[in-house]
């Protein structure tokens, strides 16, 4: 009986090594989780706030009409005189959804004290508009909706394609923190303060 040969050329994917490999990353993911997601979906970096040179909003973002989940209309200028959080985000991302709960506690603490919060998924608005509003239901989320057309959200990331993304926007308009992707333990006591700190800056 003739042995059958290796194909030359021929190079296997699932070495043990790569098997070994995987298992471990997949356990880190576990036990970490994962922080952010882009466009393809994979694990970037922590998250963290920075640009700390208080850009306003873009002109796009504030005078833009968006498409909210209940037919009504979302325009951030209307938000002018409050702190606002603005959280980019989308039903297919595993850091977006673990998020989303921990923003429905900050927005049932700070509302009363005039905070506002935007959410705004970078799905398609037809698509995914079953999806969406389901998703609101299942999880509760109690502040405001909707979906981010392309240039607007484009304009909010300012080249971060990472999400979720969290802007704090004081008063006067302007980014005073922005948040890439979501940490279990780090991220939430880091939004409130940035909420705290905004809510008591004079500009």
């Amino acid at each position: 009986m003739a042995l059958k040969t290796k194909e030359p050329g021929k190079i296997k994917f699932w070495t043990p090594l790569r098997i070994v490999s995987t298992v471990i990353v997949l356990g880190l993911v576990a036990a970490f989780g994962i922080s952010s997601c882009n466009s393809n979906d994979p694990p970037t970096t922590t998250s963290k706030p920075n640009d700390p040179s208080r850009p306003p909003l873009p002109a796009v973002a504030l005078d833009t009409e968006m498409k909210g989940i209940n037919g009504e209309s979302i325009k951030l200028s209307n938000y002018s005189g409050k702190v606002l959080l603005v959280n980019l985000w989308a039903t297919w991302c595993g850091p977006c959804r673990n998020e989303i709960p921990e923003l429905v506690r900050l927005h049932k603490e700070y509302q009363s004290r005039g905070v506002e919060m935007v959410g705004l998924t970078t799905e398609d608005p037809v698509s995914s508009a079953q999806i969406v509003q389901e998703f609101v239901r299942n999880f509760k989320v109690d502040y405001q909706v909707g979906w981010a057309p392309r240039e607007v959200a484009a304009a909010l990331m300012q080249g971060r394609g990472s999400i979720p993304q969290s802007l704090i926007v004081t008063r006067d308009g302007r980014i005073t923190k922005r948040f890439v992707g979501f940490h279990p333990r780090e991220t939430p006591p880091l939004l409130k303060k940035a909420l705290e700190e905004a809510l008591i800056d004079n500009g």
